[in-house]
């Protein structure tokens, strides 16, 4: 949010910067993705001009991660990968839609392993919150979460 802030000469109106130890933010967000037909060359090889190879890494493996937990935009899945002294570091979290129980992990590893990494996480909270919770984190709905709030 504070890059569309900065485009628009408003940063001073933020209030706070969250830091990655704050606050996870949802798999892949702020990464931009162009997708393009397999057998189109010429637009291939302008999109591969552009590919970024340590946020594609980062991205594969927070999107492995994801995958791992059949996770979807309703879901309270979030996750980060970073690069940090040539590894690749990766955090994620599942939590219940009203915040009363959440699972967290963390992994390091090698950046050609990014995919691996993300799954086996995914596998990791999977097998540490058990099918019971991944059924409560589907069907309690926003409203429910809402009328909790509220209370």
């Amino acid at each position: 949010a504070i890059a569309g802030l900065k485009r628009m000469d408003m940063d001073s109106c933020a209030t706070a910067v969250l830091d990655w130890d704050e606050m996870l933010p949802a798999v892949a967000q702020g990464a931009i993705g162009v997708q393009c037909r397999s057998d189109d060359e010429r637009s291939l090889k302008y999109i591969n001009a552009l590919n970024h190879p340590e946020t594609h890494a980062c991205v594969n493996c927070e999107r492995a991660f994801l995958e791992a937990l059949d996770g979807n935009c309703k879901t309270p899945i979030a996750g980060q990968a970073r690069i940090i002294d040539g590894k690749i570091v990766f955090r994620g979290l599942i939590a219940m839609p009203d915040g009363s129980l959440k699972y967290t992990t963390e992994a390091t590893g090698e950046v050609e392993d990014a995919k691996e990494i993300g799954r086996k996480a995914g596998e990791k909270l999977k097998a540490e919150a058990g099918d019971k919770f991944f059924e409560m984190m589907v069907e309690m709905s926003p409203q429910q979460v809402l009328g909790q709030i509220t209370k």
